[in-house]
């Protein structure tokens, strides 16, 4: 049941194709063994793929379209993708390591994009703009062109579908460098595109290496509006690369992000946004709770719960873990693995306490123990760097202004969460918390509809929701001076 196909290539001008830079050896996080090879695209592979890209925004086969007929497309690519939900959901399982049920619920969340965003093709509208009797003027939102999409490996396939599905609905071509870890499941985005009549070139997709094809695509000058989700330092390098050509960014570059536990909160309910917030894809989440900032009252209690939580969950190859449940599967990689390892071992020595987990598993695959770390303060490196690792730091405060103080105490921003009964008290925090998205009684509240990104160092532009679509489009006002 792990067999895929041993070798994978590139999809470029509708065609799929080997790469210039020879080959890249994909591995199961599950086992640690190798799953297959895929084609490793050099800079060449970028220039062909851009320029595919760019032939066809120049011939309006998108951009002219009427944008109903265009929603229809990119709405069918969500149909076709659920068509094949098992199959690519099993294969992100095996290059990734989520659990199935994990891998399923990414796989629908994927379609769930070309769903909302299609219906939303003929709502991008302009406006006219009152110049008094001698004129007439109006605006209209015309697309990029050839954009740019740089994917993370936590979410391989929805964060694809999640830019993917927006830059069509308004009239962009597309091309995509996927994760050199997790490129595989991209493939059913290109024979969706196909599946559902995109011209060719509309969608080029390729796997490459970050300084090579990722710098290649980031600073082409073809290329007219660039999408990343990633770490802090590559989202530096290609916007400055954009910079240079006057390009604009969507930046989502992670976050450290804090819930502040009241002391009038729910602790039994909260157990849930703790097993979701951060063992979902073993952490592996830009939006992780990361930090639980509990009030010292009920400090004690809340981590009782949380190492309950810790210790009950089943950690094994995520292939094995086929059912909604108490389960977690690996991290992507040992290498990401061993660095989360190390930070625990670093904030441990800094007189944090493991109360659960810290430790690497002595099995086969890239697994980490479900960890939860006590007696953490501001100023440790674990309280301040994204881990992206199943870890959990709780630390203390005595009233709400050293609450929020604690929250925004890192260099990121993407989101926060509040946990009380007290309205007035959750209504302030959302207004003090220096975040992108602010959840009130339930991590990730929100959905598809509602704009995501971060403030500071977690980026800027949103992904999601309406707000998404502007990214993708230029204004253009249009003043015409009618006769007397």
């Amino acid at each position: 049941m792990t067999d895929v196909k041993p070798f994978w290539q590139n999809y470029i001008d509708g065609a799929w194709v080997d790469g210039g830079a020879g080959r890249i050896d994909i591995a199961n996080p599950g086992t640690g063994e190798k799953l297959c090879e895929h084609a490793l695209a050099d800079a060449a592979d970028v220039d062909r793929a851009v320029a595919a890209a760019k032939r066809v925004h120049m011939s309006g086969a998108l951009a002219d379209m009427r944008p109903i007929e265009r929603g229809r497309l990119v709405q069918a690519m969500g149909h076709y993708i659920l068509e094949n939900m098992d199959e690519i959901a099993r294969t992100l399982t095996l290059e990734q390591g989520k659990p199935l049920w994990e891998a399923e619920i990414e796989v629908k969340g994927a379609a769930l994009y070309f769903e909302y965003y299609g219906n939303q093709a003929s709502t991008v509208e302009g406006r006219s703009i009152p110049l008094g009797a001698g004129y007439f003027d109006f605006t209209t939102y015309e697309p990029f062109g050839v954009t740019a999409h740089i994917i993370p490996w936590n979410y391989p396939f929805e964060m694809t579908a999640r830019s993917l599905s927006a830059a069509l609905t308004t009239g962009n071509t597309v091309v995509i460098k996927t994760p050199e870890m997790t490129p595989l499941t991209n493939a059913w985005l290109a024979t969706a595109a196909e599946a559902v009549g995109l011209p060719a070139g509309a969608v080029n997709i390729l796997c490459g290496l970050g300084h090579e094809a990722g710098a290649a695509l980031s600073s082409h000058p073809d290329v007219r509006q660039i999408v990343f989700t990633g770490s802090v330092q590559t989202g530096i390098a290609i916007s400055t690369a954009a910079a240079k050509n006057v390009v604009p960014c969507v930046l989502e570059l992670g976050g450290k992000s804090g819930a502040i536990v009241h002391d009038d909160a729910d602790l039994a309910a909260f157990e849930n946004d703790v097993r979701w917030g951060i063992y979902f894809n073993a952490g592996q989440v830009c939006s992780a709770m990361s930090r639980v900032i509990v009030h010292e009252s009920r400090h004690d209690e809340l981590v009782e719960r949380v190492t309950n939580i810790a210790k009950s969950l089943s950690v094994g190859p995520g292939i094995e873990r086929r059912e909604f449940g108490a389960n977690m599967g690996p991290m992507v990689s040992e290498g990401q693995r061993d660095r989360a390892a190390g930070m625990i071992s670093e904030a441990i020595a800094a007189g944090a306490v493991a109360v659960a987990g810290g430790r690497k598993m002595n099995i086969p695959g890239a697994f980490l123990e479900p960890t939860v770390l006590t007696n953490v303060t501001p100023d440790m490196t674990i309280a301040n760097e994204e881990v992206f690792g199943p870890v959990l730091s709780v630390l203390k405060f005595r009233d709400d202004a050293e609450a929020i103080q604690i929250a925004n105490g890192t260099p990121y921003g993407l989101v926060g969460g509040v946990f009380t009964r007290d309205l007035d008290r959750a209504t302030q925090a959302a207004r003090q918390l220096r975040a992108g998205q602010v959840f009130v009684n339930e991590w990730y509240a929100g959905g598809v509809e509602t704009p995501f990104g971060g403030y500071g160092a977690s980026g800027y532009g949103r992904e999601k929701g309406r707000e998404a679509l502007w990214n993708y489009v230029q204004t253009k006002n249009i003043a015409i001076k009618l006769k007397g």
